[in-house]
């Protein structure tokens, strides 16, 4: 039995090294840009809320502005604001779709001002007291830096789009600690495929983030836990932990996108909304101090269990209500911090009524369910609480909560909070993908092996009336000379030839006619993908397949009628349901009946 040497599990790529070079020097890059990132939050946090010019890390809670604490994000929005309105609209929202759009409908080409306004925007508002996390900004700047560098050098929109999701994905590797959960939220929300040649480079830099994180922010979790192993009852309290935080995430999912439009309906210019937004923030902080800024350190004080229950509920609505303004007001932030605090408050609520488990597990089950539900990435979210915690006793509560909590979400929200901003822009974005049956089959497969080929040496007038007359079969024949393909005629060609005085056009040869450049062939080996992509670019309508480039010798021909082969075997493994057993046959009542009588 003789193997398909051309079949491989993965398609081939030469240039897969220096592609992933490139991305593991993005990764040490965005590590840098995210030290920057978060000690421009600490050094304006100093600013706005203690008058001071440091780096040092405090929470805005410790203020002791008093009730002028509400102007302080007031300042922030405004300033924001006006570096959207005349330096980059782009650095408006949280930044992940952002890079979508980016990835999807602009090449992955971003401008060097998102690289620099993006993180100084976000330290601005985060700073003076904005309800964010510095992800998304990260998120952003990290793929504005790895697609400025791709921008530089000779790669494909394919390649570029890898260097700027590891660029982005390094950035949040550089934040959180967690280089795994940053890869699937590469795979999950930015590269739109599962392929070597983009995961093996985004893989890459997350590990080389992740090392370089080490030297720069140390090692170890950011949250450390450890519960205790859950029993059979927790089940019971995952599905409805999922429930709620699904329906969490759907609500502040909405309540996001209505305050937009309420803002969209303002008669005055979207750079002043920050600044209107920042209002309801500082009221908010004023209320509740504890809900400014990043909050990791209040984090993991609901984690731990370490608030009251009366201070948990308080903080979730605050919080809720300043994330959903400040963010629907267009200002500069992430959300996947604020989802980790509100799901982690939702937890704090619900270990007070659930019973099953040790009750430090809820508030990190609801964080992560309730992040994995809003963003549509659950195994991101999985694997995301875990970095954090370095909780291995947790994560069989988390696989069922996050997957009660996304299953509903996909139920009930048409898009995640990701899509919804882009798809208000105009572009639809399918969240699932599987392997094309095209890509799936050869053309080997599909071609047509037994061939009706014209000798270049024949005239026109012979063409015509062998191959073009009343028993044509064929739109298109392959020409042939000593065996090799010189090109594919159909009708159409053969009637444009010009007339001339010496010499009639009946009495020209295919050969003549046949242009100098190569002919446009397959080859057996290639896909059906790869071969449909080319009959689109040349546009023809058939092609032939030859045994390879030096020779040209023809096998076969490959049709568009062809290439539906495969897509109509995958509709009947989509739509066709079969049955081919059947419980309590008769055939088996039959066998069973002699044992009745005999008893």
């Amino acid at each position: 039995m003789t193997a398909d040497t051309h079949k491989r599990d993965f398609a081939e790529n030469r240039r897969l090294p220096g592609i992933a070079l490139l991305a593991a020097g993005i990764g040490v890059i965005s590590t840098l840009a995210a030290f920057v990132l978060l000690n421009l939050i600490h050094l304006f946090t100093n600013l706005f809320f203690f008058g001071g010019l440091s780096f040092a890390e405090r929470s805005p809670a410790q203020n002791t502005l008093g009730a002028w604490v509400v102007l302080v994000p007031v300042a922030g929005g405004l300033i924001v604001g006006l570096m959207a309105r005349f330096g980059s609209e782009k650095i408006r929202g949280h930044g992940i779709p952002e890079a979508i759009e980016a990835i999807l409908f602009g090449k992955s080409r971003m401008s060097p001002k998102v690289a620099i306004l993006k993180p100084l925007s976000s330290g601005i508002v985060i700073g003076s007291g904005g309800p964010f996390g510095a992800e998304g900004p990260i998120i952003m700047t990290g793929g504005a830096l790895g697609s400025l560098i791709a921008q530089c050098v000779r790669v494909s929109a394919a390649e570029r789009k890898t260097l700027l999701v590891a660029g982005a994905a390094a950035g949040m590797t550089a934040v959180f600690g967690t280089p795994v959960a940053a890869v699937l939220l590469a795979v999950e929300l930015l590269l739109f495929e599962w392929r070597p040649r983009s995961f093996l480079p985004v893989a890459l830099a997350c590990a080389v983030a992740g090392f370089a994180r080490g030297a720069l922010f140390g090692a170890g979790p950011l949250f450390p836990l450890e519960t205790a192993p859950p029993g059979a009852l927790s089940l019971f309290t995952c599905v409805i932990a999922g429930l709620l935080s699904g329906a969490l995430a759907a609500g502040l999912s909405a309540a996001l996108y209505k305050t937009e439009d309420l803002f969209g309906k303002l008669r005055i210019h979207w750079m002043w909304w920050p600044a209107l937004g920042g209002l309801v923030v500082g009221i908010g902080g004023f209320i509740e101090p504890r809900a400014l800024g990043v909050g990791y350190d209040v984090i993991g004080d609901l984690l731990h269990l370490h608030l009251a229950l009366e201070i948990a509920l308080a903080l979730l609505l605050v919080k809720a209500v300043m994330w959903v303004v400040a963010l629907g007001s267009g200002t500069s932030g992430g959300v996947l911090a604020p989802l980790l605090m509100l799901g982690a408050g939702l937890g704090v609520v619900l270990s007070h009524l659930m019973p099953g488990g040790d009750p430090a597990l809820w508030p990190l089950v609801c964080m992560a369910a309730t992040l994995g539900a809003t963003l549509g990435a659950p195994l991101t979210a999985i694997v995301f609480a875990f970095g954090l915690t370095n909780d291995s006793n947790a994560l069989l509560p988390l696989l069922a909560a996050t997957l009660v909590a996304h299953g509903f979400a996909t139920v009930v929200m048409r898009r995640s909070i990701m899509t919804e901003k882009i798809a208000r822009r105009g572009y639809h974005i399918y969240r699932e993908y599987g392997v094309d049956p095209l890509e799936r089959h050869y053309v080997d497969e599909v071609m047509t092996r037994d061939v009706e080929t014209i000798d270049a040496h024949s005239t026109v007038d012979e063409t015509l009336t062998r191959y073009f007359g009343p028993g044509q079969t064929h739109r298109a024949y392959p020409v042939i000379v000593d065996g090799a393909v010189t090109g594919v005629i159909d009708r159409a060609a053969l009637e444009r030839i010009p007339r001339t005085r010496d010499r009639q056009p009946g009495a020209t040869t295919l050969l003549e006619l046949m242009e100098t450049r190569a002919p446009v062939v397959a080859l057996p080996g290639e896909t059906c993908r790869l071969v449909a992509t080319r009959l689109a670019v040349h546009g023809l309508e058939r092609m032939p397949v030859v045994s390879d480039m030096n020779t040209l010798r023809i096998v076969g021909i490959v049709a568009r009628s062809d290439l539906v082969k495969p897509s109509l075997a995958h509709f009947d493994e989509e739509h066709k349901k079969e049955r081919f057993r059947r419980l309590g046959t008769r055939a088996a009542k039959r066998r069973l009946s002699p044992l009745r009588r005999s008893g």
